[in-house]
């Protein structure tokens, strides 16, 4: 008896509306890979054209059979169905990317190829490769295709482009994959609102490259660099990343860019339509900005001072204002040798790249939003000591943050905390040095793409497979900001309430 009722507890789950969901959405991955294949075509790299084509074949057979071959009952998704959906996509969305490195024999290595991908798709911008440089523009463009896909949302992007998924379940979709403590509607139809933000980022992406292409670079280089900045992914075409051009243009150029990528879309949506003052006056933006400048400053001060760079102080300003940008937005991209800067710099990104940026924006990291309010939460308990019986609430741009969110941020960051050691103490047993596992840790959890020490020197080929597995499944907790992907391995999501 006692078996039987715990049999029927058991949650209902709605498996062939996820898979049939999962069948459009390699549909839609194959279309994606289409971009590379025209790429090869244009540049005439025949191998890379043939591999292109069996990955798109491949990846749109199998999404087609599970899209048609599937005839579920109702293709309504409740909470869990959403919440299952986002990392399984995630997933497969990754192991069907891998597809192209595989037969270009651009990586032969299954457990690099996986977090190749994942990097790419979670804008993480960490790499196994190399020699990026040796690679056909076919594969180059594919890694810039997957962070632009990914810097979004895979799923945001089909809320936007399948309108069925606006009535089965769309809203929780959205809040299964977009990051933040709170999630605004821009408009009452969910897919309304992922177009809006999706408008957004096309138009500045688009802008970044003219500004590029005006510059120093040429057009491949700027459309790949332009969908890698906006998307706080890091991939570059190049081995020495942003240096190889040496110019303080594009220096310029992509560290505003990057830094527009770290804000919350929708302040950027509502500021291009009219509303500049939304912008400006965000509590979490101002933090945000402070923050970069904070950083920027604490580093430019040590740098010149301790003489650890001996150019002249307009070079280290622009270099700093990149790095501690490219460190909090999480993209990763490179400029100088910052860690000959000293061991205090690296401190100060270490603790900008956990930090990162504002929810709802293309970064990772543990957020600014909840940093504000642990901030204000503490000043609040500190009161509290001298006056037990006041009432405090936490406000945020002027509004009152429910008690409940205020728990739920601080056990996050606990979590994100213990995640960075137990990720640290696991690549130690790969006999990495404890500062290069620590750095690792938080680069992958937080989606940066930063690497420091002699193991990796950029490129993480070098670690043990078993280490990249760990790496990319640290890439996917906290490109799902944990919980997402978390709570489908406890036994509550199972069983019904």
């Amino acid at each position: 008896m006692h078996v039987y009722s715990i049999f029927r507890k058991k949650a209902t789950i709605n498996l062939a509306a996820i898979f049939r969901v999962l069948g459009w959405l390699l549909i839609m991955e194959a279309l994606f890979m289409v971009a590379p294949l025209v790429v090869g075509i244009v540049y005439e790299e025949w191998q890379a054209v043939e591999a292109m084509l069996y990955s798109v074949l491949i990846t749109a057979g199998v999404g087609g059979a599970m899209t048609f071959g599937l005839r579920p009952k109702s293709m309504d998704m409740h909470k869990r169905e959403g919440i299952l959906l986002t990392p399984v996509v995630w997933f497969f969305f990754s192991a069907f990317g891998t597809l192209p490195f595989f037969f270009t024999h651009s990586i032969d290595n299954m457990a690099s190829a996986f977090m190749e991908t994942m990097s790419g798709f979670t804008t993480t911008g960490l790499t196994v490769i190399t020699d990026v440089e040796v690679l056909p523009k076919a594969i180059l463009f594919w890694r810039a295709v997957m962070h632009w896909v990914g810097g979004m949302g895979i799923i945001l992007f089909s809320l936007a482009v399948l309108p069925m998924l606006n009535h089965s379940g769309g809203m929780q979709l959205f809040n299964a994959e977009v990051t933040g403590i709170t999630h605004d509607k821009l408009r009452p139809r969910i897919s309304s609102t992922a177009k809006g933000l999706w408008m957004v980022y096309i138009a500045l992406t688009g802008l970044l490259c003219v500004l590029l292409w005006a510059g120093p670079m040429n057009l491949f280089d700027a459309v790949c660099h332009s969908m890698s900045a906006l998307s706080t992914g890091g991939f570059s075409t190049k081995n020495a990343s942003i240096a190889w051009w040496d110019s303080m243009y594009v220096d310029i150029a992509v560290t505003i860019f990057m830094f527009l990528g770290g804000v919350n879309f929708a302040l950027i949506y509502h500021a291009a339509c009219g509303n500049v003052r939304a912008l400006a006056s965000n509590a979490t933006f101002r933090w945000y900005a402070g923050t970069v400048l904070s950083a920027a400053v604490l580093c430019i001060a040590y740098v010149y001072f301790a003489g650890t760079d001996g150019r002249g102080i307009g070079t280290i300003v622009v270099d700093a204002l990149f790095t501690c940008t490219s460190a909090i937005s999480t993209t990763g991209f490179i400029v100088t040798d910052f860690e000959g800067w000293g061991q205090f710099v690296i401190m100060v990104l270490c603790i900008i790249m956990f930090f990162g940026s504002c929810a709802g924006s293309t970064s990772g990291g543990a957020k600014i939003d909840r940093m504000e309010l642990m901030a204000k939460n503490i000043k609040n308990e500190l009161y509290r000591v001298l006056h037990p019986n006041s009432i405090v609430n936490v406000r945020i741009n002027q509004r009152v943050v429910a008690y409940d969110v205020v728990t739920k941020a601080i056990v996050f960051l606990g979590i994100y905390l213990c995640i960075i050691v137990l990720g640290t103490l696991i690549l130690t047993a790969f006999n990495l040095p404890m500062e290069e596992s620590f750095f690792s840790s938080v680069s992958a959890l937080s989606n940066v793409g930063l690497g420091i020490g002699t193991a990796t020197g950029g490129c993480f080929a070098s670690y043990p497979d078993a280490a990249k597995w760990v790496m990319s499944f640290m890439m996917l907790l906290g490109r799902l900001e944990i919980f997402t992907l978390m709570v489908i391995f406890t036994p509550n999501f199972w069983v019904k309430n």
